[in-house]
């Protein structure tokens, strides 16, 4: 083999390698939205409404399972996180708070669904007016808004009104009124 074959090889070769090198780069960008969707970002659903949906359960301040047309669904309220269970005394407070305004039928505007399967969204009473629960919990000082779900102008004027008053987790200072630190 001469010169000028070899470098004819060695032009192919890196030629090769270019091709290579740019369907893989292009099949990193094709495949990167789909890899990021599936880690831990919520899937955005159109805003489905459940009519008429029985309540089962109520888990605690923020979580619920509900019964809609024979499906059942446990439903993460939307914008807001409540002090959980461990965090005694509120937890336990803010479950019951929930318990108690909560009727037996219910609305759900499904907003998204989180990384735990479970639906996030609104739930309403089915009387006149219509009373939004996610909004209660956090006038009401039961629930914090959760700013890394929540742009809801409506749920940070509430809880405003709920530190101003010192209600329930605003009455005293501590990490019950940031549930997503305490869980850390």
């Amino acid at each position: 083999m001469d010169r000028k074959q070899i470098s004819k090889m060695l032009m192919k070769l890196l030629l090769h390698k270019r091709v290579l090198l740019f369907w893989g780069v292009a099949a990193f960008f094709l495949v990167m939205p789909w890899l990021l969707k599936s880690c831990g970002r919520p899937a955005v659903l159109s805003s489905q409404v459940y009519e008429n949906c029985a309540v089962l359960s109520i888990h605690d301040g923020d979580t619920m399972t509900v019964n809609c047309d024979g499906q059942g669904m446990k439903v993460r309220l939307y914008c807001i996180d409540a002090p959980e269970l461990g965090q005694k005394p509120w937890g336990r407070a803010s479950r019951d708070y929930l318990r108690s305004i909560t009727s037996d039928q219910v609305k759900v505007i499904a907003r998204t669904k989180d990384r735990y399967g479970r639906l996030v969204g609104e739930v309403l009473s089915n009387d006149q007016p219509q009373k939004n629960y996610n909004i209660f919990m956090v006038l009401n000082g039961y629930a914090a808004v959760y700013p890394r779900y929540c742009n809801d102008q409506h749920y940070y004027q509430a809880e405003k009104e709920a530190k101003e008053t010192g209600s329930n987790i605003w009455g005293k200072p501590g990490v019950h009124q940031a549930p997503w630190s305490w869980r850390k």
